[in-house]
């Protein structure tokens, strides 16, 4: 299988994340490496439009064979139509149909080889037309609220006046999908453009493990992580 890695230039939470150095490596190298280690990967291929973010993932390994173009790099930017135009350079470069394929975001940095293959693993024992990795969420639905421009909660959202705020431990289990791993499938990228259908399945990782990096906090938290994980 073909992992595809996501990288632009442009992060504005934590400037130029993707190789901002973490625990002595850029971001980046951590699901670069990931990939490469995984048994069912065949491939692993960056697509970015920094020509740094390019020279550090070829340090670490990977592919950089296009360089992603402006229309697919804003903040506006489609991550389905990033992966579409990943998936299609593909298939015009080998003549080949790619009907299935991995996509890793490179702001997890806990997801490791085990993960992957396991997912994989996961996704074909289970017939799956495509496979997210999720975690459990931190706060139940009904929790969140929404505050209006005077600071008063508003009764829109999940969190609407009269709905049960239960303790904690009396909710049911949410989960929320973490960035770690997607297994997609072209077609219907292409016709309903979801990640999802009746078919699809779940790997469900630790909190531990889906740190996902988005603001500056994340990456004080995902220092924590990766040092307990990969250098105790």
């Amino acid at each position: 299988m073909i992992a595809f890695i996501p990288a632009r230039g442009g992060s504005k939470g934590v400037p130029g994340k993707n190789i901002k150095n973490l625990c002595g490596k850029p971001l980046i190298a951590y699901t670069i490496e990931a990939c490469k280690k995984a048994k069912h990967i065949d491939r692993v291929i960056v697509t970015t439009d920094d020509e740094d973010i390019a020279r550090v993932a070829r340090e670490y390994g990977a592919e950089v064979p296009f360089m992603r173009p402006d229309y697919l790099a804003s903040d506006t930017a489609s991550a389905v139509d990033v992966y579409i135009h990943a998936a299609e350079w593909v298939m015009n470069e080998t003549g080949e149909k790619l009907d299935k394929f991995m996509v890793c975001l490179a702001t997890v940095p806990c997801r490791d080889e085990h993960h992957i293959d396991e997912a994989i693993e996961k996704f074909e024992s289970d017939k799956s037309t495509t496979l997210i990795s999720f975690t459990e969420a931190e706060v139940p639905p009904g929790w969140y609220h929404v505050v209006d421009e005077n600071g008063r909660v508003s009764n829109a959202g999940f969190g609407a006046a009269g709905s049960n705020i239960a303790n904690r431990q009396t909710n049911a289990t949410y989960y929320i999908p973490n960035g770690a791993i997607y297994i997609l499938d072209y077609n219907l990228l292409k016709e309903k453009r979801t990640y999802y259908c009746d078919n699809t399945t779940t790997y469900v990782m630790s909190r531990e493990d889906s740190v996902d990096i988005d603001y500056p906090i994340d990456f004080e938290i995902a220092k924590l992580m990766v040092e307990n994980k990969y250098y105790k």
